[in-house]
């Protein structure tokens, strides 16, 4: 079992999680129930998921867990590129956050490798 507060990786997800809803609060109110809702469960879905595995015993359970963890990091990834389509957000915000999702996916799979090699 994992300390996930002691995590970089679930830090900065949370990190994440604050810019994706200041980020959506400026998004038409049209998109309140869909792409914004949308959003934001998949950015807590990130450290969610993280903590939820840390908790569990078994290497596998905690790698699958971090794979969920990754799933949704991939869908908020679309779904940023998606506001950018719909002129929701400006490049430089597109960029800011698709760096963030980035760091955070690659964390987690070197994390995922760690506890695979490590059977901790």
């Amino acid at each position: 079992m994992h300390n996930f507060r002691e995590l970089i990786v679930w830090q900065k997800s949370r990190m994440l999680v604050k810019d994706i809803y200041t980020l959506t609060a400026s998004f038409p109110k049209s998109e309140l129930y869909s792409l914004v809702n949308q959003m934001r469960r998949s950015a807590v879905s990130i450290p969610s998921n993280i903590a939820e595995g840390s908790g569990h015993k078994s290497a596998k359970e905690f790698c699958r867990y971090l794979e969920i963890a990754n799933s949704s990091s991939l869908e908020l990834e679309t779904q940023i590129y998606l506001s950018l389509d719909l002129s929701f957000i400006n490049e430089a915000e597109f960029e800011s956050i698709l760096k963030k999702i980035h760091e955070i996916q690659k964390m987690i799979f070197s994390l995922e490798r760690k506890i695979q090699s490590d059977k901790i």
